[in-house]
């Protein structure tokens, strides 16, 4: 059957492709607009397998909390250039996913690709953005940090977002001090809140490197453990968010910040994803 104008700016319309896809879509399919859309769909996933080992190191985070702030999302989706990392369309699809994660709270990443948005799936959708837009497209992160408060941080250019969990409110308004740590989360990177949750292999590789480093020097073995406990200490205070120097104020760490701000406030959880 002839395949009109009209035909093909309606499918454009319910769609988003392009014109030629449309017009070829329409015609494979003899007119049929539904065929036509699965058609599209399947030229998605062309795309999306022959782009399957291209990098994604552009995109944006997407980051939310509740109404009363005691549980935050943070997702990251990644493309292959920041020109569609920018694009409207993948910033709505970026924030449409976030919507669906938290209406279903779903378990991983794999799991939230399975589920509904709108009459297809997560993944589907993704697939759809690729066909038209003709780049690589996936989710990377998919976080939940709960608390007592958590207070989200998205750096500039929305590449990297961090999520903090505050317990010892007592009442106390919280969110810019929230943002402050947020901030030196994103900043200095930290291994963890505190040194007890520094993992024990990091442990055991800095402890290594200490002692290398004093053998090197020349320090007498019977003194080697002590200097290499000595790095370790040293490790935690650069390292440890809770210990660092807090950026907005060096005289001061950022545990004792959080206290000035209400007596007993520190931080249970964080989260930090960047992307590229």
């Amino acid at each position: 059957m002839a395949i009109t104008a009209k035909d093909v700016n309606k499918l454009r319309q319910m769609t988003g492709a392009g014109m030629m896809d449309c017009k070829k879509a329409l015609t494979e399919a003899d007119g049929d607009f539904d065929k036509a859309i699965d058609l599209l769909r399947k030229k998605g996933q062309k795309v999306s397998a022959s782009r399957a080992d291209r990098d994604t190191t552009e995109g944006s985070v997407f980051v939310r909390t509740n109404g009363d702030n005691t549980e935050g999302i943070l997702i990251a989706l990644n493309c292959e250039t920041d020109f569609v990392g920018k694009n409207e369309e993948f910033q709505n699809l970026g924030n449409a996913i976030l919507d669906v994660a938290f209406e279903k709270q779903p378990a991983d990443i794999e799991a939230l690709k399975q589920e509904k948005l709108g009459d297809l799936t997560v993944e589907e959708k993704i697939t759809e953005l690729v066909g038209k837009i003709g780049e690589k497209i996936e989710i990377s992160e998919y976080v939940r940090v709960n608390g007592e408060a958590v207070v989200p941080y998205i750096h500039a250019g929305s590449k990297l977002g961090v999520l903090v969990s505050l317990k010892g409110v007592n009442g106390a308004d919280v969110q810019e001090a929230g943002k402050d740590v947020g901030m030196q989360i994103a900043a200095m990177n930290p291994v963890a809140v505190d040194k007890e949750g520094v993992d024990a292999s990091i442990v055991e590789k800095e402890l290594e490197i200490g002692k290398e480093q004093a053998l090197a020097e020349g320090k007498p073995e019977n003194i080697v453990e002590k200097i290499a406990e000595g790095k370790l200490q040293k490790f935690y205070k650069d390292n440890t968010l809770l210990n660092q120097q807090f950026v907005k104020d060096s005289s001061v760490t950022v545990a004792a910040y959080l206290d000035s701000i209400s007596k007993g406030l520190t931080v249970s959880e964080f989260k930090r994803v960047a992307i590229g």
